[in-house]
């Protein structure tokens, strides 16, 4: 069995050379101002190590802040202050307002809930029309002490 022949078209590139322009101004080494000195070390244990001093790099001066009045952060913290308080009272009073809102709902609901076994009762009575039977002829006869 022969496997059929796949054949795909192959595009070549060939590689562009680069052109490389020269600067503008030609490019000179330039020496150092100085040679900087070289400085051997020798430490304890006898080995001697050897390398330029460097000069250590200056940091920048910092510029002098402008101080901030006292007045002005205590008027600052006092505002943030003002705002924590009314916040909490603000928080407070829409907690005192819920918890009245609950305390009325569950009034209104013991009230449905009495009001409503109370009209059972009330209904219940009325369907035996005549309330409470009592045999009267019996009772006589006992608080008589009467015997037949």
């Amino acid at each position: 069995m022969n496997a059929p022949e796949h054949r795909t078209a192959v595009e070549v590139h060939q590689p562009q050379p680069i052109t490389v322009h020269p600067p503008a101004t030609p490019l000179t080494p330039v020496q150092p101002g100085s040679v900087p000195a070289v400085a051997s070390v020798v430490l304890p244990d006898g080995r001697v190590v050897t390398g330029y001093a460097i000069d250590p790099v200056q940091p920048e001066p910092v510029t002098a802040k402008s101080a901030v009045s006292r007045t002005a952060v205590n008027v600052a913290l006092g505002g943030v202050g003002f705002l924590a308080v009314c916040g909490g009272l603000l928080l407070l009073t829409s907690f005192i307002a819920a918890l009245t809102a609950f305390v009325t709902q569950l009034i209104t609901l013991a009230a449905v809930i009495f009001g409503g076994w109370i009209a059972v009762q009330v209904f219940s009575a009325s369907r035996h029309q005549g309330g409470t039977t009592v045999n009267i002829r019996k009772a006589v006869i006992k608080r008589n002490h009467f015997h037949s």
